[in-house]
């Protein structure tokens, strides 16, 4: 009987069972983006926008029902706003913005992010948005004109409905990795823009603001991005 040496050594070692952090590695792909924008000087640009939103429901006290509540007090404007000559200040931050996305993403420069309608909605305490995306666009975007203390977070879901089925136990009293998130929320601050796409659920938290009178509304101006040939 012969006897392969070469064989008896391989079976004989023991495997390298721990795996060299070098050779360890995750990556990831398919990120869901959220850009945030500080307005710069937002103030005088706020305290324009808050009176014309207000004269705009003085006209129309019905206003339009979407994912807003009209019987809790919401108020929604209708969708043309960046037609309105008193938004064209946010509408040139808006669309300084979009330029920069593109950029970061890429796009092609024959196009450019063009918006396809605006509002405006007033929700005073109590008022909220239920959970809803924006069909037939790429991005949608909210900019906070006012937001008082404890006025209602947006919240965005993971959009991997996959997550949800088998939950996975994490160790207690530990912050999880971003990536294991599986909603995340922003505190409405006046002056702060947020762009996120369309296609990403979100819904916003009760108004719980104790100001008084109009000081405790939480007032924002929302918007629709599509991508459009350049003329």
């Amino acid at each position: 009987m012969t006897h392969n040496s070469s064989n008896s050594a391989v079976s004989d070692r023991h495997l390298v069972t721990e795996i060299p952090k070098d050779m360890f590695k995750a990556e990831h792909y398919f990120p869901t983006l959220i850009f945030s924008v500080k307005i710069p000087d937002s103030a005088l640009l706020n305290a324009r926008m808050i009176a014309a939103i207000y004269a705009q429901r003085e006209r129309d006290r019905t206003g339009i029902r979407k994912s807003n509540f009209p019987e809790l007090g919401g108020w929604h404007s209708h969708v043309k706003l960046h037609k309105d000559c008193r938004f064209g200040d946010l509408v040139r931050h808006i669309d300084a913005t979009s330029d920069m996305m593109c950029s970061e993403l890429g796009y092609h420069r024959s196009y450019r992010l063009n918006i396809g309608t605006m509002w405006s909605i007033i929700n005073p305490p109590g008022g909220f948005n239920r959970a809803h995306i924006h069909p037939g666009c790429l991005w949608s975007g909210v900019y906070y004109v006012q937001a008082p203390s404890n006025s209602g977070s947006i919240e965005f879901r993971d959009p991997r409905t996959q997550n949800l089925m088998s939950p996975v136990v994490y160790l207690p009293n530990t912050k999880r990795p971003r990536m294991c998130w599986r909603k995340v929320q922003y505190k409405p601050v006046a002056g702060r823009m947020l762009i996120f796409p369309s296609w990403l659920y979100h819904s916003v938290n009760p108004n719980r603001s104790r100001a008084k009178g109009k000081a405790a509304d939480r007032i924002i101006v929302s918007f629709n991005l599509s991508q459009k040939k350049r003329t």
